[in-house]
């Protein structure tokens, strides 16, 4: 029903605009040399981090738009998905009570559709802002391990791997040991976490004395 449709995002905006904000933004969409990371436009979001204090230029219309429309505080891919179903149900509905599918003026009916779709599509998005404000899209950051002590829940011989418990952070991990330079370690004996594995795989200990 719906095809054909291409945003180009390849721009570097400075925003200074009054639409219920007054921002200055530069937009990154991670294209570079011609080829596109889908993955990076698929989370494509100006938050406040993206805001700068440098030179100042008056917004262009599209771009004032994608404001107004919550296509930025938010991720884009879920906005314009948004936007497409309000839009395909709007379509949908109208066509069919009008008896129009197939007809010149069920396409009236669909173009007609863009901008209401729009103001829905605002309306529906906008409480997802705080969720999305406050959802850490990386991830846990990563726990350093080094230096910290943990109880071996193996016994270790030689060049032996065996697991160990270890609270970092109010979390109780389990990790995968091999004994530093092939001491022997006991099930339930102190350990002292040296390094990591060049694979990233385990951790070399040691034995732990008070």
């Amino acid at each position: 029903m719906i095809s054909g449709i291409d945003f180009d995002l390849d721009v570097d905006v400075d925003i200074d605009v009054d639409v219920d904000i007054d921002t200055d933004v530069d937009i990154d969409t991670g294209i570079e040399g011609g080829n596109i990371d889908f993955h990076d436009i698929s989370n494509t979001e100006i938050n406040k981090e993206d805001i700068i204090q440098k030179k100042r230029k008056p917004l262009k219309w599209w771009q004032v738009l994608l404001i107004y429309f919550n296509f930025v505080g938010l991720p884009f891919m879920f906005t314009f998905t948004s936007w497409i179903f309000i839009w395909w149900i709007m379509t949908t509905l109208s066509t069919t009570i009008t008896h129009s599918i197939s007809s010149n003026f069920g396409f009236i009916l669909m173009l007609s559709g863009i901008i209401p779709s729009l103001i829905l599509t605002k309306v529906f998005t906008t409480p997802f802002k705080n969720f999305f404000k406050n959802l850490n899209q990386d991830g846990d950051t990563p726990i350093d391990l080094v230096g910290r002590t943990g109880t071996s829940l193996s016994t270790l011989r030689e060049n032996k791997l065996g697991t160990a418990e270890v609270k970092a952070e109010n979390k109780n991990l389990t990790i995968n040991i091999k004994s530093l330079n092939n001491e022997n370690i006991n099930y339930q004996d102190r350990i002292l976490i040296i390094k990591e594995s060049n694979d990233n795989s385990f951790y070399f200990v040691q034995k732990y004395n008070n």
